[in-house]
């Protein structure tokens, strides 16, 4: 097996989250459902089930997709990876995302992170477990999330 390059790794992994948002923005939910591993974990927070297994990823941001959200915009920045010897990586993202409700709500707003947890397949890099953190929410649907971890 060739090794996996580091720097080729982060790049790739930047790329995956980067079509994370970029599906999610165009209502493309089997395509951001593609981007994850078979046994992939979703924790949106609290108040929403976590997803688990790729077949469970498409039908269920489909439905906030269809049924919530007229319209998502998600800028993912300040992304930092540490990648192991065994295929596997651990990695933090930014995210501010704006959403604009189909019932008329205000605008939600979204600032917060991404913790995820990397594998290498076959198929490349893919996401095995992603959990949403939020530092703020501004009119956003949710009224709880788990914190970054920001310290008192």
């Amino acid at each position: 097996m060739t090794p996996i390059s580091r720097a080729d790794s982060r790049n790739e992994i930047t790329d995956l989250l980067t079509a994370y948002a970029w599906h999610f923005d165009r209502n493309e939910p089997e395509l951001v459902a593609a981007l994850f591993t078979e046994a992939a974990v979703i924790d949106y927070g609290p108040e929403f089930p976590a997803i688990r297994g790729r077949d469970a990823i498409a039908p269920r941001i489909g439905e906030g997709l269809t049924q919530i959200f007229e319209a998502t915009s998600h800028h993912v920045s300040n992304v930092a990876i540490s990648i192991d010897d065994d295929g596997s990586a651990m990695g933090t993202a930014y995210v501010y995302a704006w959403h604009r409700y189909r019932d008329g709500s205000p605008d939600g707003h979204l600032w917060g992170q991404y913790h995820c947890r990397f594998a290498h397949t076959a198929d490349g890099w893919q996401i095995a477990e992603l959990i949403l953190r939020a530092a703020g929410t501004e009119n956003f649907h949710r009224s709880t999330m788990h914190p970054i971890g920001r310290r008192a």
